[in-house]
């Protein structure tokens, strides 16, 4: 499950993965509700057992997918609007568990790990020694990673601003680092690095922030509660002429196993978000404590946890945020989808729910607005009131002259010194005032000549 980035105004795509297809699901922002769901469609991706994993392009118009019969498929977005599956290849001899896109800065890039314990670049390009083929792309495999020994659980490529780096992680423990070193010739990547997390890695997620130091997660499906904390932090810092991954902190209130996790795009927040999800989903912030006031270097975390959303008891298997990092989907094992918002009060609440087959559950009072629809209600009473004011003059006269206490003495009433004065509805007054008939220009428009 993941959600496309914006391809139009207020437009997004929901996409639900399922034993041998695709569920994609067009939301549309509103303003009487952030979001609904238009034309839900199924996509028959041709995979001969379960799919695994997902993902969009940076653009939302192109999608990955990759399933235990060790193939991966390549499906574009066609000007009438249906998917169209132009790529798919098998190279793999074991399951395929993640896919993953670069930035289209380096070309149309994939990555994919497989049980297999190796991690492959691939690289699509168009066709020219073949006349058939001319115009005409193809993907080609450009690197394998094969320094695993045990299954390859998760790969992802770097932030932009980072340049082309990738991370894996597998089931023994260990998070490897790579980066290219010729970005024209990807057939050639350099190990950079390896972190021992000593628990089974299932799940990877770099920070997007461009502002703070490079920062990784990693998520454990470790089940075992005497492990300790699931999640691990890693910062890369620069410290007496070296650069290395440290491990910032750990995220203790984590002790089931989780199976994914994702920083939320950072634009301008002092610190981090992120959701992991495992029997329900967690929302933590991760706020740098710094000695001194510059933007490199901290010397540890502030962790707090604002929410901990329930998927009504059921495993929460895959997060993902929008490009914006205010919208969360998670998707569980009822197969249902949920969106989550918070409001102004950082209460996070579920404001959307998609079925398997991608249509929105009915939802008599959504959560996200029972806040909107009391000061409505209030709003509404408050005009009941002020209308049945206006039709009792009793009631009226005594509004009015609180408003010009001020002109009333004690020897009787004087005029208003206001410029125009209250009256009941009247077809000939402009929003509830009469024109003084002081002004013959304005007394002309509204009342004709006298």
């Amino acid at each position: 499950m993941e959600l496309a980035p914006n391809t139009k105004s207020g437009l997004d795509w929901s996409a639900q993965f399922f034993a041998a297809d695709v569920r994609l699901s067009k939301l549309q922002s509103s303003f009487q509700r952030p979001w609904r769901c238009l034309s839900p469609k199924s996509i028959a991706a041709k995979h001969k057992d379960l799919i695994h994993d997902v993902a969009f392009d940076f653009y939302g118009r192109r999608i990955a997918t990759c399933s235990t019969d060790q193939s991966v498929q390549v499906w574009d977005l066609g000007e009438d609007g249906e998917w169209h599956c132009t790529s798919a290849w098998k190279h793999h001899s074991g399951s395929v568990w993640r896919v993953t896109w670069a930035h289209p800065e380096f070309g149309q890039v994939l990555a994919s790990c497989s049980f297999d314990r190796t991690a492959v670049v691939w690289e699509e390009i168009v066709g020219e020694s073949n006349p058939n083929e001319k115009g005409q792309s193809h993907w080609i495999k450009r690197a394998a990673l094969v320094d695993s020994r045990t299954s390859v659980t998760d790969v992802k490529f770097s932030p932009r601003h980072l340049g082309l780096q990738l991370a894996t992680c597998s089931a023994d423990g260990v998070v490897r680092f790579y980066e290219a070193s010729d970005v024209t010739n990807l057939a050639t990547w350099s190990a950079q690095e390896e972190i021992q997390t000593k628990l089974n890695c299932s799940c990877l997620s770099w920070n997007p922030s461009r502002v703070h130091p490079p920062m990784i997660a990693v998520g454990s499906d470790d089940s075992s509660p005497s492990s300790g904390g699931k999640v691990q932090i890693y910062e890369y810092k620069e410290n007496e002429r070296k650069k290395k991954w440290h491990k910032t902190d750990t995220l203790m209130s984590i002790t089931e196993a989780v199976h994914d996790l994702a920083f939320a795009p950072n634009l301008g927040r002092s610190y981090h978000v992120i959701a992991v999800a495992t029997k329900d989903v967690r929302i933590l912030t991760l706020k740098p404590l710094r000695r001194d006031g510059t933007t490199m270097g901290s010397i540890g975390l502030d962790i707090k946890q604002p929410a901990q959303l329930d998927h009504n008891n059921q495993q929460v298997w895959r997060v993902s945020w929008n490009v914006t990092g205010t919208i969360l989907a998670s998707s569980s094992d009822d197969g249902h989808v949920r969106l989550w918002k918070a409001n102004y009060l950082d209460n996070w609440k579920c404001f959307q729910e998609l079925k398997g087959d991608g249509t929105a559950v009915p939802m008599s009072m959504p959560n996200f607005n029972r806040e909107q629809q009391q000061q409505q209600q209030q709003q509404h009473q408050q005009q009941q009131a002020a209308s049945s004011t206006r039709q009792n003059p009793a009631n009226q006269e005594t509004m009015f002259d609180s408003r010009i206490g001020s002109t009333l003495t004690a020897g009787g009433r004087k005029e208003p010194t206001v410029s125009r004065r209250q009256t009941a509805p009247n077809p000939l007054s402009s929003n509830g005032y009469e024109i003084p008939r002081t002004s013959p220009g304005l007394h002309q428009k509204y009342y004709g000549t006298p």
